[in-house]
């Protein structure tokens, strides 16, 4: 007699143990979440199921017939972190805000916690990672007290919509999604299926409640952020925030903005009494001096729309050892690296190979984008020839392998920043359009060019040197 063939019923399913994924055969690493051994049997094989058309909640209108006024951004009373937003919170938006261990993410949230409470709107302020007590301490020291903040130490996602029903809030934060979890999620706090499942419950109660959601998110060690890619897509904005916990400033940068721009960044200061935010922060930047230091070079980086004067520093000492040091802090090793063979090849200071070379900018700021090179590169020939730079003068432009200055983008805005805080020469690519009325700009096509803004004596010094070692 012929076997029986196995029904849907019997046949065996499997399941990510990790973010909760099902398939019907057996794989040895999640498509999903991409973690290996991870997929296990548990039970029949998932039922193919469609759905009917159903009753609609509302009914279709012509785009121009929606009021948007219930869309309308309300202010946080943080005008930084506004500026990110584009302008506030709108009703309804969810935020996620990640960035590493120390940052300043719980400071800075429990700082717009107090200050968007009112009697209209109240705020409830979830934590998942501290007491109470201990968040309480945080707002005395940072004079975050409100009578309409709301605190609550939870992890239980049922607990939170609980908190929800009962205070009503316009504003929730919670800190963080990774340590709240739902009993009816197998898995721990933080993995792929709890942080789904949570993210997405706080997203449906914000919409139907028009209530604004600030989520903190933790980030991996490669500064991605943890949990599934899912939760980037479900949320309205994704800001991430960064800096460097030995300096001061902090930058808040949009990812994602379905309200907004996403080429906005948020520059705060963290000290002792809390975080403030910073409308003019190029003087973190600078290093004010009565008179100019060989090896430094002022430049005007863009952080988005924002331009920020900031200074290039660089050192080089005879070498010790055969192989002769490249450091770095705050800049790219492989564009100093590249800044250097143009040097030698192009500008013709062959002195700078055998040599120890330290480079670093000011205030903890890094400038990654082309338009330092130029700066990089005359604080490198400055450094070298230990002659220093015009007094108030400004570089910008990015440099080829060819030893070429290229043009870069927002040049009037670059100016027009570095003529606010008194500088009087700037060197620009070719073209640079209008320019700030009593402001010196001398165009450069090249690298010898731009060597030329050193004093006469300073090209022929590298060349001396050299001879003076053979």
């Amino acid at each position: 007699m012929a076997a029986r063939t196995k029904s849907a019923k019997d046949r065996p399913s499997y399941r990510c143990t990790e973010c909760g994924w099902t398939t019907a055969k057996w794989l040895g690493r999640c498509p999903e979440c991409q973690a290996w051994g991870t997929v296990e049997e548990f039970g029949g094989a998932p039922a193919v199921r469609t759905t009917a058309a159903g009753r609609v909640s509302t009914a279709a209108l012509p785009i121009g017939q929606v009021d948007s006024r219930q869309a309308t951004a309300r202010p946080t009373g943080v005008g930084e972190l506004d500026r990110v937003l584009g302008g506030g919170l709108v009703p309804g938006a969810v935020v996620l805000l990640a960035g590493e261990p120390g940052v300043g993410k719980s400071t800075l949230l429990l700082d717009v916690a107090a200050k968007a409470a009112s009697d209209e709107h109240r705020t409830l302020y979830v934590t998942g990672e501290e007491s109470a007590s201990q968040v309480r301490m945080r707002a005395d020291r940072i004079h975050a007290i409100n009578d309409h903040l709301y605190l609550a130490a939870e992890t239980d996602l049922s607990a939170v919509l609980g908190h929800l029903d009962a205070v009503k809030p316009s504003l929730l934060i919670l800190d963080s999604v990774q340590t709240v979890a739902s009993p009816e999620i197998e898995g721990a706090p933080g993995g792929m299926a709890q942080v789904r499942e949570v993210a997405g419950a706080l997203i449906r109660a914000s919409k139907e409640r028009g209530m604004s959601t600030l989520l903190v998110g933790h980030v991996t060690k490669e500064g991605a952020i943890a949990g599934p890619r899912l939760l980037e897509h479900l949320v309205d904005v994704v800001l991430s925030f960064e800096g460097d916990r030995h300096a001061r400033l902090r930058l808040v940068r949009g990812v994602k903005n379905r309200y907004g721009a996403t080429d906005e960044v948020g520059c705060f200061e963290l000290h002792d009494e809390g975080i403030t935010g910073l409308a003019d922060p190029s003087g973190l930047f600078l290093t004010r001096r009565d008179e100019p230091v060989p090896g430094t070079c002022l430049t005007v980086t863009l952080e988005g729309k924002r331009p920020l004067v900031a200074e290039v520093q660089a050192l080089t000492v005879d070498s010790q050892i055969p192989s002769p040091r490249r450091t770095t802090s705050g800049l790219e090793t492989s564009r100093v690296s590249m800044m250097l063979a143009v040097l030698e090849q192009r500008g013709r200071i062959s002195s700078l190979g055998k040599r120890d070379i330290y480079s670093a900018t000011v205030g903890g700021v890094k400038l990654s984008e082309p338009a330092a090179d130029l700066a990089i590169a005359l604080a490198l020939a400055s450094a070298a020839s230990d002659t220093p730079l015009p007094k108030n003068l400004v570089a910008i432009g990015e440099v080829g392998l060819a030893g070429e200055v290229r043009r870069v983008t927002g040049v009037q805005r670059r100016l027009a920043e570095a003529h606010r805080l008194g500088f009087t020469h700037a060197l620009v690519p070719t073209d640079p359009g209008k320019v700030p009325a009593g402001m010196k700009v001398t165009e450069v096509a090249d690298m010898g060019d731009a060597l030329r803004a050193l004093p006469r004596r300073s090209r022929a010094q590298a060349p001396r040197e050299e001879d003076a070692r053979r």
